[in-house]
């Protein structure tokens, strides 16, 4: 599957990175501005940056001031990481199952 917009020719446009960091920056500040409309501000010292699948290592702002990037976020209780994978998300299921095993495990030999 290609990223890119396809044209009649035939040619794959395909972002570069620094178009990739604009867009990224415009959302951001967009959404800071949306937010600041309805009385919410955006807490600079908790919002944190995903990068997803990409080499660019630019900084995100709000109000010049960088954001924190993260490697990993849980979202609904599935883990999402910085390349899409899912072995840290089965992983973390597997420990709270094996948790919440032992408990019950315990509640069963006492009878």
């Amino acid at each position: 599957m290609d990223s890119g917009k396809q044209w009649n020719s035939g040619f794959a446009f395909s972002p570069n990175e620094f178009e990739i960091h604009s867009i990224a920056q415009e959302k951001t500040t967009s959404v800071v501005a949306a937010s600041a409309a309805v009385g919410l501000n955006i807490h600079k010292g908790k919002s944190k940056i995903l990068r997803y699948n990409t080499a660019c290592t630019n900084p995100i702002t709000i109000d010049g001031d960088d954001l924190e990037d993260s490697k990993t976020f849980t979202y609904l209780g599935s883990i999402i990481d910085e390349h899409g994978g899912s072995d840290a998300n089965v992983k973390a299921r597997i420990g709270k199952a094996r948790a919440v095993y032992s408990q019950v495990k315990n509640i069963w030999n006492s009878k």
